[in-house]
């Protein structure tokens, strides 16, 4: 989390406050709504004012345009503050929506005008009515060509009242925006907005102050880690009762129960994108506290004198699990910088402190650990950070968590929801039906056919992929985790064969106009490769050895020697997820900082044979 500069005890009033979290699905403008907030409510952005969406500061946020990271910040409007809360949008980082929400009293809900209420707007504002906020409904994008604003507001109340909202939640109030270009109102007229000033009346009006008791007991719960090279470890949470100091002594509670005495070294508050170091913190307010060993999140600060721990945080448990271990391939090395198994381990364990949905289990092998996540993109995003830090590793393909109970074995099940054009309707339902997914519902709307299957998420792994190719680039799917079912018979999911090279060496034109007419090559002439290594996929379900650096015989003739460049099909390079997606259970995907590869577990074919 960026901490921008300190300015060492600023005065603290006592003004009113405001906490709310801004939640929506991925890529409904939630982002840029709140780089519209802080500007126009005059705050100090620094360097980071020169750039769009100021909230999204890591590149993955910014290649992917989604966000991952939960961030907090903090503006004022007349004399009040208000603390914001950016939270994800995907439902594979609900460890991050979970915990954050507990720091709020209220949330904006943002909606498109044209999509309406996705799967993954469901599962945070689920979040959001249990915890008993009050909820803003912000129909964003109304300048949308396409806008279908009073369909969307019929469909954002059905929604409302089939989570189970109570009778003053569902009086919500609605504000009508076009966040890219700053301007929001009561009424969906575009011409009549100046700026956001309406949202930040609502704001205002609509969610309470924090219910405080500044006199009580210090109680305070963390919620969120960053690393300071100077500070070490830094707790962010809400300050749940009483009033914090600087330098005071404390009680340190963990999620254990163990209690530990601790002094606050630093303490800061949120003042725009910087923490602000103050001389104390009231109750109702966000904060940061440094200078306590050992602080986790779900963690309490309590009074010395009367120690209540508040209740840690629940999360979900993960359903998805990879086997990551050190590379062990014939170019183990030579591209990253971290490739011991104990540089991994460290990693890994590091990665506990921030992300409370991921788990960690050490194998009997020193060079290899469970890693268990929300889903497959929960954990693609972890790998795809490590990598970019100068980590190899080789990591397996997503297996789902089995849990017993009552003797019966159970296993995780999703809903799935699509989005194809209609003439693609027959095999969309065809390859959910071999997943074993199924039909609840479909309708066609404008040419588009919408599809929500009921699937286990063993039937999903692998499956986004080859909706895709099918679809031609043209399907949406989105998922949400259902819960646990008793498990289904062996799901047929659609087998594949691997390319796999013959020999090591480079790869030439003349062995791959060959070779691509057993399947579809990843990866071009010229690449280094290795014996074992998957590079390509066969048109059979079968796995088929072929020599991809198979020189051409010299002879007397001269020959064009773009003939047969030119004649070559562009192969299909794999992203990481693809590649994760892809892999059988035979396979591994061996990643570093620059390159992603997809091979055999056991490379020399003569082995794999036996």
């Amino acid at each position: 989390m960026p901490t921008g500069p300190l300015f060492f005890y600023s005065t603290i009033t006592h003004m009113k406050l405001r906490n709310i979290a801004i939640i929506a699905h991925v890529d409904h403008g939630k982002s840029t709504l709140t780089d519209q907030l802080l500007r126009q409510s005059g705050t100090n952005l620094g360097k980071a004012g020169i750039q769009e969406m100021v909230m999204d500061w890591n590149d993955l946020e910014r290649e992917r345009g989604i966000t991952i990271f939960s961030k907090n910040a903090s503006l004022q409007y007349k004399d009040i503050k208000i603390n914001m809360i950016d939270t994800p949008g995907h439902a594979d980082f609900g460890g991050e929506v979970e915990r954050i929400l507990n720091m709020a009293d209220g949330a904006l809900l943002l909606v498109d005008a044209q999509e309406g209420p996705m799967p993954q707007t469901r599962f945070v504002l689920k979040k959001a009515l249990a915890a008993g906020h009050k909820i803003i409904v912000v129909i964003n994008k109304i300048d949308k060509t396409n806008a279908r604003i009073n369909y969307v507001l019929d469909k954002v109340l059905e929604l409302f009242i089939e989570l189970g909202a109570t009778d003053a939640q569902l009086d919500f109030p609605v504000v009508y925006a076009a966040a890219k270009l700053g301007k929001a109102g009561l009424a969906p007229t575009l011409d009549s907005m100046t700026d956001l000033t309406p949202l930040f009346e609502t704001i205002l009006t609509t969610v309470p102050e924090p219910q405080t008791n500044i006199s009580g007991p210090l109680q305070m719960m963390i919620v969120s880690i960053s690393y300071d090279n100077y500070k070490g470890r830094i707790g962010v949470g809400r300050v749940h009762q009483g009033t914090i100091r600087n330098n005071q002594e404390v009680i340190h509670i963990n999620r254990e129960g163990v209690q530990t005495n601790a002094k606050i070294a630093s303490l800061a508050s949120f003042q725009g994108l910087n923490r602000v170091e103050v001389p104390e913190v009231e109750a109702g307010d966000i904060t940061t506290v440094a200078g306590i060993e050992g602080i986790n999140i779900g963690d309490s600060i309590c009074d010395v004198q009367n120690p209540i721990p508040l209740t840690p945080i629940a999360i979900e448990k993960p359903t998805v699990k990879m086997i990551f271990s050190v590379n062990d391939s014939p170019f183990a090395g030579k591209e990253g910088e971290y490739c011991t198994s104990r540089n991994l381990k460290e990693r890994l364990y590091k990665e506990l402190d921030n992300d409370v949905a991921l788990r960690v289990e050490d194998t009997n092998s020193t060079d290899s650990f469970v890693i268990s996540g929300r889903g497959e993109l929960h954990l693609a995003i972890l790998i795809e950070t490590m990598r970019r830090e100068g980590y190899e590793l080789q990591v397996s393909r997503p297996e789902v968590i089995y849990k017993e109970e009552d003797g019966k074995t159970l296993e995780p099940a999703e809903d799935v929801w699509l989005e194809v054009p209609e003439k693609y309707s027959g095999i969309v339902i065809e390859k959910m039906g071999i997943r074993k997914g199924e039909l609840k519902n479909m309708r066609v709307e404008e040419g588009i056919a919408h599809f929500h299957f009921f699937i286990p998420t063993r039937g999903l792994i692998g499956f986004r992929n080859e909706f895709l190719i099918e679809t031609k680039g043209t399907g949406i799917v989105n998922t949400l985790f259902s819960g646990y079912f008793p498990k289904w018979t062996d799901i047929s999911a659609t087998a594949h064969g691997s390319l796999i090279a013959y020999e090591a060496g480079i790869t030439t034109p003349y062995a791959l106009l060959t070779a691509q007419e057993r399947g579809v090559m990843f990866i071009g002439p010229g690449v280094k490769i290795y014996e074992g290594q998957v590079v390509g996929e066969t048109a059979k379900a079968e796995d088929l050895v072929v020599n991809v650096c198979k020189q051409k015989q010299l002879t007397n003739f001269r020959a064009k020697t773009d003939a047969v460049t030119n004649d070559l099909i562009p192969p299909r390079i794999l992203s990481l997820e693809q590649a994760i997606e892809y892999i059988g259970e035979d396979e591994l995907v061996e990643v570093t900082p620059q390159s992603i590869r997809t091979r055999k577990k056991i490379l020399r074919n003569s082995q794999r044979k036996k």
